[in-house]
């Protein structure tokens, strides 16, 4: 079930060619969200590399911290951003669960989702650019990038309903158990606690850090819940970068 779920998390999240996995149910599917932060290692990689690339030749911080963020894009086929353009549209388009569905389902942005998009892209960016000024953009890039994948654990807890009968999200809607995510979160906080004094950042920045991304992901979350009645796999993507959004944030200075 391991082996499935890594090349689920592999083959969906990333751009990374992973045999198909043997077997796709609920099982494997909420394996796959609790071991997205470890399919996210390989973008964190790459985003590091870029940023201290960037260093190393003198880049300005704002032109480093958009090629890392274009590097994670493009490694996770954008699947992240199109579900936060979606998501943006489908809640800013009606009151109605069934239309706001409707315009998430058909793909295509809308102002509120390029709006928010380019918003969300700006924060991120000005963010990651501020932590390469301030001497760890390596450390807040792949923390960020990690933790943004950890919040699909959360996303997909008990409890969380899907908005639809069909698709990603009623796929995944919870099947993962509560006490699983609140690992998942504790390893991430603990890690990040442990790892970022290296640059230096003080252990209980790192701290504030995931629970600022996580808390970024639960207030869409809940929003989605009321309005939507559930997730979608637009939902998740969009909790994915808000969340690296608030841990750039929180890393910013």
């Amino acid at each position: 079930m391991i082996v499935d779920a890594l090349k689920m998390a592999f083959g969906t999240l990333t751009t990374v060619r992973v045999p198909a996995p043997g077997v796709i149910d609920r099982r494997v599917a909420g394996g796959a969200m609790v071991l997205a932060p470890v399919a996210a290692v390989p973008l964190a990689a790459v985003a590091a590399v870029i940023v201290y690339s960037g260093e190393l030749i003198g880049l300005p911080s704002f032109a480093s911290a958009a090629l890392a963020l274009g590097a994670v894009a493009l490694g996770s086929r954008g699947l992240h951003l199109d579900g936060l353009a979606d998501t943006a549209d489908g809640l800013g388009a009606s009151y109605d669960r069934a239309r706001a569905l409707e315009v998430m389902r058909r793909g295509d942005s809308g102002p509120t989702g390029i709006a928010t998009l380019v918003l969300v892209l700006l924060v991120q960016t000005g963010a990651l650019s501020g932590a390469i000024a301030a001497g760890h953009g390596i450390a807040a890039a792949a923390l960020a990038v990690v933790t943004g994948r950890g919040v699909l654990s959360l996303c997909c807890a008990r409890g969380v309903p899907s908005a639809r009968p069909e698709g990603l999200g009623a796929t995944v809607a919870g099947s993962v158990p509560v006490w699983v995510a609140a690992v998942v979160f504790a390893v991430l906080a603990g890690s990040a606690a442990l790892v970022l004094p290296w640059w230096p950042i003080s252990w209980w920045r790192g701290l504030i850090a995931v629970g600022i991304g996580y808390l970024a992901a639960s207030v869409l979350l809940a929003r989605c819940v009321r309005r939507l009645g559930g997730v979608t796999g637009d939902v998740l993507g969009g909790c994915v970068e808000v969340s690296v959004a608030g841990v750039l944030l929180a890393l910013s200075f």
